[in-house]
């Protein structure tokens, strides 16, 4: 499908058919989810992709029994973790010896500031004291603002997941299946089905499948784009 097709037919199904969806599509959909662009290349995503029939009862008791859940071929549960940078960012290191990358500034933003953006301290102490110098040095030029807190650096991780999300969702329509984002569900019951322990938020559970005639609620409906649309001319 042409790109603006695939945008303008996606829809959010809340009830799918009983139809499968084939294995190699799930593949390529959610490869195309890790070409998403991200924070600073640390690519900080876990997909759990649950065809399994109990598992997927499971899960989506988890998502409140949303039929959207309850009728899905497939269930992605997208997972943000901010505990991995450290293993991030040693591939990283790694991929650029074997390429030969020697370009002094790439190498010191993976060595010195992305553990410098990840770290914040025991009880956030760290972070403390980089929201006071960055604040000082704000009022002389332009610098990033944060992040100053785990908190902070869980909000950019969510938001890098989401991206990869949206690609995984517009390849699935490529393919001629369909999709739902949920972020209806127990987030503490997600993570017991699926085994996930460590610092990780689940971002939202993609359903799957082909869609039931009356998976569709209504006609889409936006409200007036001048209403969103800024252009600066």
């Amino acid at each position: 499908m042409d790109f603006f097709d695939v945008v303008d037919t996606r829809r959010s199904v809340r009830k799918y058919n009983s139809t499968p969806v084939p294995k190699e599509v799930l593949v390529k959909s959610l490869e195309a989810a890790l070409l998403a662009p991200n924070s600073s290349n640390m690519q900080p995503w876990e997909f759990f992709c649950v065809t399994n029939a109990d598992k997927k009862a499971e899960l989506a008791a988890a998502c409140l029994s949303q039929p959207s859940a309850k009728t899905a071929a497939a269930l992605v549960v997208a997972v943000a973790r901010r505990d991995r940078w450290r293993q991030v960012q040693g591939q990283v290191l790694e991929a650029f010896e074997r390429n030969g990358v020697t370009d002094p500034q790439v190498l010191s933003y993976y060595k010195k500031l992305v553990p410098l953006v990840y770290s914040h301290g025991p009880l956030g102490v760290f972070g403390l004291v980089k929201k006071l110098v960055v604040t000082f040095q704000g009022f002389f030029k332009p610098v990033p603002r944060g992040p100053f807190s785990n908190r902070a650096v869980e909000m950019t991780v969510v938001k890098t997941t989401a991206l990869a999300c949206q690609n995984f969702m517009n390849a699935v329509s490529a393919l001629g299946y369909d999709s739902c984002p949920m972020e209806g569900f127990d987030e503490v019951r997600v993570k017991k089905a699926l085994a996930i322990k460590g610092q990780a938020r689940v971002v939202m559970v993609i359903s799957c499948g082909k869609k039931d005639p009356e998976g569709i609620y209504g006609p889409r409906m936006r409200m007036p784009k001048e209403q969103f649309l800024h252009f600066i001319d």
